[in-house]
């Protein structure tokens, strides 16, 4: 086979196939599937912020509640000083 004629069906198969995918693309079906898959996702995603946001919180008052201890500490130095 000539290397023109191989390279005019392996754009002829690429156009049809392309055409066949959009075709499938736009069915109910798929787009359907995808629909759930993006929204599995978004239910994943949005459970991770929630864990974040817990962790988050967990170390601001554990900073909070060593800051205090710290001033507690400076404070009574402070006073066994004078």
């Amino acid at each position: 086979m000539k290397k023109s004629t191989f390279n005019t069906l392996l754009v002829g198969g690429g156009f049809l196939l392309g055409t066949a995918g959009i075709k499938l693309l736009t069915s109910a079906p798929v787009k359907n599937a995808c629909v759930q898959g993006i929204a599995c996702g978004m239910r994943i995603k949005n459970g991770y912020q929630d864990m974040v946001e817990q962790a988050k919180a967990n170390v601001d008052d554990m900073v909070a509640e060593a800051a205090y201890i710290t001033q507690s500490e400076a404070d009574a130095a402070s006073n066994a000083v004078e």
